[in-house]
């Protein structure tokens, strides 16, 4: 079989096995008014095996738009209210000492689930971040002296509030790097607004149904590492995330001194599969440029840290990726 053939294999089946996405946005628009990009987003991270973070200022319909999720999935999902004074072992669990057998026992904590959602991740002290990142990273947590495995699918996802809300704290750089996307949620439009008080003041609270099952999600995730990506778009990807290590090389000379830290290679390979996702999600089966660029800035905007001048010149991390994918020749 030639590449063209298997490419258009890929494609033809991409585009039946796909089917399914559309019909999850279509249940996830009973309940959520807009934020498409939001839901995509999310829908990404689930495909690719990867933790998201949204941040907005309250009332955007983070938390409503993650529990809705979970139940079109049908997995199990547990909310974690995250506040100053929440515990490692609020979290994963502890040893329980039982006074009859005279020994300990484990009590699971709340992480074991399919889909976490992590309300407010950032009111919680360092310790608790701590806590998250082995289950993030490695699918385990350990207590006491036994590691315990968390099932598949897992994923977490985060809301958090701007930094500049009273009562925050900011994320350790180890922990925002486990993300594989930072979701920017905005505000709605005036048509949508519109239609957020029509629905919510009727009386009538819309529910969503199960869709699909754990094994489709699976099954997912194995389609989105065959959709099909061109060794062009591959070093597309490599320079894009290149520029924002050694601006210069790429003639972005502006971004010299607006950058401290550029993106890692773990950047790399969520940009690929993030690609990827988003192609399976337009029901392709291979990968165009615009795929690239459509998921950069989410996979991009918190892994690169601006120096002191160019905060000073209010020139944030988004300013910085979109100049890259600017200065970069689309293949």
């Amino acid at each position: 079989m030639s590449s063209d053939q298997e490419i258009e294999r890929l494609d033809a089946l991409i585009h039946e096995e796909g089917a399914f996405t559309d019909r999850i946005l279509a249940e996830m628009g009973k309940v959520i008014v807009g934020q498409r990009n939001m839901i995509e987003r999310m829908l990404i991270g689930l495909f690719c095996d990867g933790h998201v973070l949204l941040e907005g200022v309250p009332g955007l319909a983070k938390t409503l738009a993650v529990s809705s999720l979970a139940r079109i999935v049908n997995v199990r999902f547990q909310r974690i209210q995250f506040t100053p004074d929440l515990l490692p072992a609020d979290l994963i669990g502890t040893l329980i000492y039982d006074q009859h057998r005279g020994s300990f026992s484990v009590k699971k904590g709340p992480i074991f689930a399919n889909i976490i959602l992590a309300d407010e991740v950032n009111r919680a002290p360092a310790k608790v971040q701590s806590a998250m990142l082995e289950a993030m990273q490695e699918h385990q947590v350990t207590i006491g002296e036994e590691t315990f495995h968390l099932d598949d699918p897992f994923l977490v996802l985060a809301t958090q509030n701007p930094i500049e809300q009273e009562g925050t704290y900011p994320l350790p750089e180890a922990q925002v790097d486990r993300f594989m996307l930072k979701v920017v949620v905005g505000y709605p439009s005036k048509k949508e607004e519109r239609e957020i008080l029509d629905r919510m003041t009727s009386g009538q609270v819309p529910t969503v149904e199960k869709l699909v099952a754990p094994e489709d999600i699976v099954r997912a995730r194995d389609l989105v590492r065959q959709i099909y990506m061109d060794d062009k778009i591959k070093d597309y990807i490599v320079e894009i995330v290149l520029a924002t290590r050694d601006p210069a090389s790429y003639g972005l000379t502006e971004l010299v001194d607006l950058i401290e830290y550029g993106a890692s290679p773990r950047a790399t390979i969520w940009l690929t599969l993030a690609a990827k996702a988003h192609a399976f999600l337009r029901r392709r089966g291979y990968v165009r440029p615009e795929d690239v660029k459509a998921v950069a800035l989410d996979v991009l905007r918190h892994r690169i840290i601006p120096t002191y001048e160019a905060e000073a010149e209010e020139r944030t991390s988004d300013y910085i990726v979109e100049r890259a994918l600017d200065g970069i020749e689309v293949p």
